[in-house]
């Protein structure tokens, strides 16, 4: 029953003031700034569970880019022990990112709407399964390695997709891009180790199947670290201070959300051109120094295993520094660049690409000449390309909504493996044995084919940094889209929103 009791004009005010209180929908106080509470909350993952989270997935990243190549530290190896040719030799790595690009888009749509850590859990245990029965493939059971290949990219298929999201969701802003940069250094790094690790093992055991089995071994601890170590945390739960963003959306509203994206589509044209350029370079270039040499008399051809993996050695430890060299410069540039230049991040991508073209033409061209000057212009290059590996990342992370970033994840994977480093390397390799053919017992030759089938490489390079250039055409607008999207305003409301911040003053007074 209400009260007779007559209101005071200090109650009419509260009472006026409480009402007001709940934000209209497009409106000002709708945005990000009204939805920090007053009071700082408690994250639902604690900082030092995140820091631990990360550190695990970084390593399982190392491990995963050591098993991609260290088939190619030991490929010389591989080709005596199965006589086979250059393109048959690249199959190797063509089934395993067929299998991989065939089995991302799943694990994008399990990793947008299914606990994450238990998909990686299963794809890890796959992969080194397949990676350890690979390793005991005979000289008649060629196509054993060949189909436990394939099989491994099912296993690095649900990792690489949902790894970055989980990390995306653990931590955003400058701290994002640090974690996603230390993520992304272990590409060149577990590349240039394979290499390493590959021809070490290779050496001193006299048989390249060990190479294989060190991979299984360290997998199996970062399988315990992940399944004890790291969590699930909800999607967007950074954006949200552990909230998570709500709401669920069909697949084919995710994929045309993604089409639609300029900046998103743009920017995985760039990484198309990317991976197979890196694709093709990681397979074959200890391979192209080896016969370089045969070319100029420093070392005599191989004719029996075990083969000189040197090559292999000094590509790998190239690769390792230029590597952490890149991603680091890349960063620093990001960061100290980002407020000044809105859309610096695509246009380091494409200052990567369009830097790296030129190192390379000179180096497969100094090959025949100078190993050591071959030498540096492949670090220069591959400096420049190490530019790009955190920055893209960052990238598909800030400019699509935390709920379709598995997804993005994936059709990224798929579109830039399908068209880029699935292919590349037998590509390159048919070209060699349709050029070698006209000479076939001359090592000179052998060389030159190979040489002339590497000069599509720099083109490659440049036609990715004109698709990152455009990218940075639109990268601030969609930046700000999706941004929008996370708070729960659609973007079509952040005019009317700017609208009305400008004109509630005026209309107070």
């Amino acid at each position: 029953m209400e009260s007779d009791r007559p209101v005071t004009p200090h109650q009419e005010e509260e009472k006026r003031l409480s009402s007001n209180s709940e934000p209209r929908y497009g409106s000002i106080v709708n945005s990000l700034s009204s939805l920090v509470p007053a009071t700082v909350e408690k994250p639902v993952i604690s900082r030092r569970r995140a820091y631990i989270a990360v550190a695990v997935l970084c390593y399982l990243n190392l491990l995963n880019y050591m098993d991609r190549y260290t088939i190619a530290g030991v490929l010389l190896n591989i080709q005596k022990y199965f006589n086979i040719n250059d393109s048959t030799s690249g199959l190797l790595q063509t089934v395993f990112i067929c299998s991989f690009i065939l089995l991302a888009p799943l694990f994008g749509y399990l990793g947008d709407r299914y606990n994450r850590k238990f998909i990686m859990i299963g794809g890890l245990s796959v992969w080194l399964v397949t990676t350890t029965v690979s390793s005991f493939a005979t000289e008649s059971y060629f196509w054993l390695l060949v189909l436990m290949r394939a099989l491994v990219g099912t296993g690095e298929a649900s990792y690489s997709t949902i790894a970055p999201t989980i990390i995306g969701d653990l931590f955003t802003g400058a701290q994002r891009t640090i974690m996603i940069s230390a993520f992304y250094i272990f590409i060149p790094v577990g590349s240039g180790l394979g290499y390493i690790a590959g021809s070490s093992i290779a050496s001193a055991t006299g048989d390249w199947r060990w190479a294989l089995r060190l991979i299984p071994i360290l997998g199996a601890v970062g399988l315990v670290l992940l399944i004890f170590l790291c969590p699930n945390p909800p999607r967007g739960a950074a954006e949200t201070h552990g909230e998570g963003v709500p709401g669920q959306s069909s697949y084919l509203e995710d994929i045309k959300y993604l089409l639609k994206n300029k900046s998103f589509v743009w920017s995985s044209m760039g990484v198309t051109a990317m991976a197979f350029l890196t694709g093709a370079l990681a397979f074959w270039t200890p391979t192209f120094l080896s016969r370089a040499q045969v070319m100029q008399g420093i070392r005599i051809p191989c004719t029996k295993e075990p083969c000189d993996t040197s090559d292999s050695y000094i590509f790998g430890a190239i690769t390792v520094v230029t590597g952490i060299l890149g991603v680091c410069l890349g960063t620093a540039c990001s960061r100290w660049l980002r407020d000044r230049v809105p859309n610096v991040d695509p246009l380091i991508c494409a200052v990567g690409m369009l830097g790296s073209a030129p190192c390379l033409l000179i180096a497969i061209f100094l090959a025949s000449t100078s190993i050591p000057a071959t030498y540096v212009f492949i670090a220069i290059g591959e400096t420049l390309l190490s530019l790009n590996w955190p920055i893209l990342a960052d990238i598909l992370l800030y400019v699509v909504v935390p709920t379709r970033r598995a997804t993005a994840e994936a059709l990224q994977i798929t579109f830039c493996h399908l068209l880029g480093d699935a292919g590349s390397p037998y590509l390159i390799g048919a070209i060699s044995d349709a050029v070698s053919a006209y000479k076939p017992d001359s090592h000179e030759w052998r060389f030159r084919s190979l040489e002339y089938s590497f000069l599509l490489c720099p083109f490659v390079g440049v036609l990715g940094g004109l698709f990152f250039l455009m990218t940075a055409l639109y990268i601030t607008q969609d930046k700000e889209a999706a941004q929008l999207l996370a708070e729960g305003d659609p973007p079509s409301q952040l005019v009317s929103s700017r609208n009305e911040s400008t004109l509630e003053p005026s209309l107070k007074k």
